[in-house]
């Protein structure tokens, strides 16, 4: 039998390209295939991704005080930070901020791949980074994310701006990233910012000041040395002049408006100590305002209250000023100064200055300093007084507040209840107005006699050269102002003190009287620009 011929195969290069279709037909498969579970996967992850709530510290407000006429005067809370409606911001600011971190944020669908393959590829290339983050996205992993920097982070990142971008308006997604971002100098958000960078409002903001935040937000911790750091200054305004141009472009301002634009002044940074002298005017206003609401410091603190407060930031100042460093003393004893002033017949606190240094000594001398008895109160005991006036005789060692808040009352013949919490608001409403707590105490011809009376009186404990405490007062229909200065040195025990002797050189007499007649005149000269009393109830 013939045995059957083998058929001999062909070489493996013809086979390769006998076979070829097939296996691109086949390679086409599998990449359609890859590709419809990725896509897929995608959709099942974007359903099944749900938008977080913000964290606890991104929704935590703090509580901002405000002098009589609205001047900032500091904050109480755990984070700077006020929310405000986006319709307060003016346009121009929210375009500056568009224009310098996503000027396709009005159009894009929650992320940007061009940004994220441009920044991809500066990463890979060894290039300068590039931003590859949309607003929406910045706002999801400031508020709503971790800040783990990992893929499924990432991943998570775009599907949830994705989503945010489907269920929310723009401006809703806008005013939540303005109230978050962090801008340097403590502050986020857009209000704190625009406090802490110029002391206004955002509702104020110029376009100038505007793009100046907006070109902040890039690097906050380099740039909010602005104003006191050269380099830092001339840096931020090559910044600020590419955020204007690019708003020319995006025609969100006019040629006109870039021309006219200066580059802003901005508050010193870090606070200087008149910042620090305020915190004794915080202290007392907060637990006042707590108590009112009913509520404690640390609730007030992170409610995102305003509190608008009966003190005079002007007149604040100028006591500081006066006061700079108080007199000279033998070594090892302190002499401190306390200022109260009020108006009569109204109780509205206007100057408090409880200490020069709150960070070393946070006690307050205006509320709690006691002024040894004597003199202090004598010419009040000579009328014939009703009513709280009358309890205030009775007291050993009278406060800087009880002196000012006794004689405001001979001005007009009624004690009024010294108060420094003007109005509370919450999200625009107002929660609480103070009204004023008055009593008559002097009849008719008792305040004509006290009256007459209203010049300075000056007085002290101790006597002579050995005087402990001395005290200037003087009261007229618009203000009653005492000032009180005290010496102590260190106690026996650890952490106490006891009375000391004042020095005779400068004279303390004349060191309270000039103080005391600095601020009445400063305060006169702003009467016309003053806050008017609260109304009486």
């Amino acid at each position: 039998m013939k045995r059957p011929r083998h058929r001999e195969r062909p070489p493996l290069r013809i086979r390769f390209r006998r076979t070829r279709g097939r296996r691109l037909r086949l390679l086409g498969y599998a990449f359609l295939t890859l590709i419809a579970t990725l896509c897929a996967a995608v959709v099942v992850a974007y359903r099944l991704t749900t938008i977080p709530k913000p964290h606890p510290e991104t929704v935590t407000q703090s509580t901002v005080f405000l002098d009589s006429g609205g001047a900032y005067l500091g904050r109480r809370g755990p984070v700077d930070r006020q929310d405000v409606d986006l319709a307060t911001v003016p346009r121009p600011v929210q375009d500056a901020v568009i224009a310098a971190e996503n000027r396709s944020f009005r159009t894009d669908r929650g992320i940007s791949p061009k940004a994220i393959a441009r920044a991809a590829l500066a990463a890979s290339t060894g290039g300068a980074p590039q931003g590859g983050s949309t607003i929406t996205q910045q706002y999801v992993k400031n508020a709503l994310l971790s800040p783990e920097h990992s893929l499924s982070r990432k991943a998570r990142e775009a599907l949830v701006a994705i989503k945010l971008d489907r269920t929310r308006s723009k401006d809703g997604i806008l005013q939540g990233y303005l109230n978050t971002v962090y801008f340097g100098r403590g502050a986020a958000g857009i209000q704190s910012a625009a406090r802490n960078y110029f002391g206004v409002d955002a509702k104020d903001l110029t376009i100038a000041q505007g793009a100046a935040l907006a070109s902040i937000i890039n690097i906050p911790s380099y740039y909010e040395k602005a104003g006191s750091d050269p380099k830092v200054t001339a840096k931020l305004l090559r910044r600020w002049e590419w955020v204007l141009d690019a708003m020319v472009a995006s025609r969100s301002i006019t040629a006109k408006q870039r021309a006219a634009a200066r580059f802003p002044a901005f508050r010193f940074y870090p606070p200087g100590e008149t910042d620090g002298q305020r915190q004794y005017l915080i202290d007392v206003a907060a637990k006042e305002a707590a108590d009112r609401l009913g509520i404690t410091e640390d609730q007030l603190a992170r409610g995102g209250y305003s509190v608008t407060t009966t003190f005079d930031l002007t007149s604040q100042d100028r006591a500081a000023q006066l006061i700079q460093d108080d007199p000279p003393a033998a070594k090892g004893v302190r002499v401190h100064t306390a200022v109260v002033g009020m108006v009569p017949g109204d109780g509205a606190v206007r100057v408090l200055y409880g200490g020069s240094d709150y960070a070393h000594r946070p006690f307050n001398d205006a509320v709690s300093g006691a002024v040894e008895a004597g003199t202090a109160l004598e010419p009040v005991g000579k009328l014939r007084t009703t009513g709280p006036l009358r309890g205030l005789l009775r007291t050993a060692a009278p406060t800087p507040l009880n002196l000012a808040s006794a004689y405001a009352a001979l001005a007009d013949g009624r004690y009024a209840t010294p108060y420094t919490v003007a109005r509370i608001t919450r999200a625009g409403r107002t929660v609480y107005r103070t009204h004023a707590d008055v009593q008559r105490v002097l009849d008719e011809k008792e305040t004509i006699l006290a009256g007459a009376k209203g010049v300075f009186l000056t007085a002290g404990a101790g006597g002579g050269k050995t005087r402990r405490t001395v005290w200037a007062t003087g009261y007229d229909s618009r203000l009653a102002l005492t000032v009180a200065l005290f010496a102590d040195r260190a106690g026996s025990k650890k952490g106490t003190t006891v009375p000391a002797q004042l020095p005779n050189d400068p004279s303390p007499t004349g060191f309270a009287q000039s103080v005391a007649t600095g601020i009445r005149s400063a305060v006169d000269r702003g009467a016309q620009g003053a806050a008017s009393p609260v109304p009486r109830s």
